[in-house]
């Protein structure tokens, strides 16, 4: 398995992962016709403010990672926000997700970040115990929306 920076050629297929990761998170969320494009913007505009990693194996995507470097006032200082990592039931439990964390984590450090956060429903046990043996410390609050 290999991982790598997605790239516009790349877009359905990570529509594709993400609507398995909605389905896998229980999340009923309505999908804009405009989705690809939304998405392909924001990954790929001049500013490239949001990156994704891409796990391939034999030409087929298995998995990804979004993120994005965020500001902590507390911190007084930038963190990588990982906003999603999901993969395909056949890659996990194979150390992708760690290569994937230590990618990250890398990143981050280039950046000149604290830390990096994220977020993992309850029921997502096997994911709790995978960021638990990576070290990562929970910091449970409520997560709100609001929609505008």
């Amino acid at each position: 398995m290999t991982l790598r920076y997605a790239e516009k050629k790349d877009v359905e297929k990570i529509v594709l992962l993400c609507k398995e990761h909605m389905a896998f998170e229980k999340v009923d969320v309505i999908i804009p016709d405009a989705y690809s494009d939304m998405l392909s913007r924001h990954l790929f505009n001049s500013d490239n403010a949001v990156k994704c990693i891409l796990v391939e194996y034999k030409n087929e995507v298995l998995g990804y990672a979004t993120f994005i470097k965020q500001f902590a006032t507390w911190k007084a200082n930038y963190y990588i926000y990982l906003d999603c990592l999901f993969l395909k039931e056949n890659a996990r439990g194979k150390g992708v997700g760690k290569q994937i964390m230590l990618k990250i984590k890398a990143f981050a450090k280039s950046q000149n970040c604290s830390e990096i956060q994220w977020q993992t429903p309850e029921f997502n046990t096997d994911a709790i115990r995978f960021y638990q043996k990576l070290g990562a410390i929970s910091k449970t609050k409520e997560r709100f929306a609001w929609n505008i």
